[in-house]
């Protein structure tokens, strides 16, 4: 079973995530902020990981850097789904940490955001 990562503080978003995610076949596991990611994520080496940027502790954007600087974290694929548009900062720490996708979730429903993880899984849809 695939394990998904998912990052956000609002508790909202996690449980609709874990609900659809666990419903469609994997192991969803979350963290409310990027620090307790970053721990989970080094530790259980998830095989894709979902990520809001707006968070306390630590954002997501500083996650992202610091995930890239694991051996592992360098090469995990990481869905940044978030209500910010990227601003020019934004979009150079974007190039420089390489997420496999950049959405906003006002425009992605949460099947559209499983069908992006099938894919990047390589898992047909359920």
């Amino acid at each position: 079973m695939k394990k998904i990562l998912i990052i956000d503080d609002d508790n909202n978003i996690v449980k609709m995530y874990l609900l659809k995610l666990s419903n469609s076949g994997y192991e969803a596991i979350y963290a409310t902020n990027g620090k307790q990611g970053l721990e989970m994520a080094i530790q259980n080496h998830p095989d894709l990981i979902v990520l809001d940027l707006a968070m306390p502790v630590m954002d997501g954007m500083t996650f992202l850097k610091q995930l890239r600087i694991d051996l592992w974290g360098k090469t995990v694929p990481v869905i940044i789904l978030t209500n910010r548009d990227a601003d020019d900062k934004t979009l150079e720490d974007i190039r420089k940490t390489q997420p496999t996708y950049y959405l906003i979730k006002t425009n992605n429903t949460p099947s559209d955001v499983a069908i992006k993880i099938d894919e990047l899984l390589k898992i047909e849809n359920k």
